[in-house]
């Protein structure tokens, strides 16, 4: 098969590679469509230690069965799963999960501490492709689009999010910090949740005109006007009630809690940076609540398909299509910041 390989530092390579032996409890699916995520950006680059190359990368995506091996599979965290027949259509949950460790017997499967992702530490579908564990598959109806379907993954990471960080403020006033795929998803996400107002900030012109276009959000470029004077004509005297960092940087961290109100909730779902300097007094003094989210639940997977079968959310308007044999000059322009599209797609056929 021909595959985009990951070979090192800032280097992706296609290649023509022995296709994926389907092995018991596994699935053998043909992608049709597969998105490039900001945590593979982070592996190309190699500032990630859990991707290590030769990989072929690669975990938001949907395809069609080819062949399934009956089996044990790994868990990812109670999926009821339905006949796989050859030709279904079907979207894949990447965590796998061990089922036995304190996090899984929590109901945690996305933080299992033996935890393991397709494209991370196998490979994934950057390539014709895939075998996966059979208890992965999530079947989707066979005529919705594949570019569609290929955004459940991040989808369910943003729906996540977005529910814990508007848990405690009902018809919330909310600033999503970014405008890529994670940021916009959390703000749809946001809308469907009864958020009254959503505020979504970026430094890039192109992905806010995007945003506008999709209609019922604000916009800031902190560039070219003041974020705090903007927070407070939008909000007005309520004040901001969430923020969600999709972004993950110190200045997007610190202005978050600077601008949420007292009593408010910082989401921090963007992986940036690290280490990060924070006003850790005004938080305590605020009572400002500060959370994290990585993952996803089974139920968060399954509800992002839903939303996504029932086009609540999609990819219209936001998103672009390239062949896979662009994959790298993509991932090169992704970091370059030439990439106008909050996602895109990788089309292998």
């Amino acid at each position: 098969m021909k595959a985009l390989l990951w070979t090192g530092a800032e280097k992706m390579e296609m290649r023509e590679l022995a296709d994926p032996v389907c092995k018991p409890g596994e699935v053998l699916i043909r992608v049709d469509a597969v998105g490039i995520c900001g945590s593979e950006i982070e592996g190309y680059l190699g500032h990630n230690s859990l991707r290590v190359p030769p990989l072929v990368m690669g975990h938001e995506f949907c395809g069609r069965i080819v062949a399934a091996e009956e089996g044990a599979g790994g868990s990812t965290g109670g999926e009821q799963k339905a006949e796989l027949a050859p030709g279904s259509r079907v979207v894949v949950n990447p965590l796998s999960a061990c089922g036995d460790c304190a996090s899984c017997r929590r109901g945690l499967p996305q933080l299992c501490a033996k935890r393991t992702l397709v494209g991370v530490h196998r490979p994934g579908a950057f390539g014709e492709l895939v075998a996966v564990p059979r208890s992965a598959v999530v079947p989707v109806d066979a005529g919705m689009s594949p570019f569609r379907a290929a955004l459940a993954e991040p989808l369910a990471c943003s729906l996540r999010a977005t529910r814990r960080a508007l848990e405690r403020h009902p018809f919330a006033g909310a600033l999503v910090f970014g405008a890529g795929g994670i940021g916009l998803l959390c703000a749809l996400a946001a809308k469907l949740l009864g958020a009254s107002r959503v505020l979504i900030a970026d430094t890039n012109a192109e992905r806010l005109a995007a945003a506008e276009a999709l209609g019922g959000f604000e916009t800031a470029n902190p560039r070219e006007e003041d974020l705090g004077s903007r927070v407070r004509a939008v909000f007005g005297e309520g004040g901001l009630d969430a923020v969600i960092d999709a972004a993950g940087f110190q200045p997007t961290r610190e202005a978050a809690m600077r601008l949420v109100r007292p009593g408010g909730t910082v989401m921090n779902i963007g992986l940036g940076i690290d280490d990060t300097v924070l006003p850790i007094n005004h938080l305590i003094r605020s009572e400002i609540e500060v959370l994290g989210s990585f993952c996803y639940s089974a139920q968060d997977f399954h509800d992002a398909v839903r939303l996504l079968a029932e086009g609540r959310i999609t990819e219209q308007g936001w998103t672009e299509v390239r062949p896979l044999e662009a994959g790298a000059d993509a991932f090169a322009e992704l970091v370059a910041g030439r990439v106008d599209a909050g996602k895109i797609f990788l089309r292998p056929h």
